[in-house]
């Protein structure tokens, strides 16, 4: 706790994160390419959960890996983890979403 005679300390950051960078057009192929086949396996693995949680999490791993940090990828495994969510295509919508905001992000610029 402060007392009034205490003098006030600013913190200044030391390290400023890079933004994000825009995939290119083929990685955002291939991450559609991947979430629609990964939307696909899980339609047809709706009754078998251990087999769609895998698919799920290495459908995350893919798409983190092929298009960065991205928050959106989050609410999706969330999405997906919900019993019955496997026959709407999620990951499909998650994509889309990720390079409709970066379309955005990049006309406002």
């Amino acid at each position: 706790m402060t007392t009034p005679n205490d003098p006030l300390t600013i913190l200044a950051p030391t390290e400023v994160l890079p933004p994000v960078r825009r995939p290119s057009r083929k990685r955002q192929a291939v991450a559609f390419l991947i979430a629609a086949i990964s939307d696909f396996l899980s339609f047809w693995f709706v009754l078998a959960l251990p087999m769609q949680w895998v698919i799920d999490l290495g459908t995350a791993l893919l798409l983190f890996l092929i298009l960065g940090r991205r928050w959106a990828i989050l609410p999706g495994l969330i999405a997906e983890a919900i019993p019955g969510m496997g026959v709407f295509p999620v990951w499909v919508l998650v994509v889309l979403s990720i390079i409709v905001y970066d379309d955005i992000k990049v006309r406002k610029q």
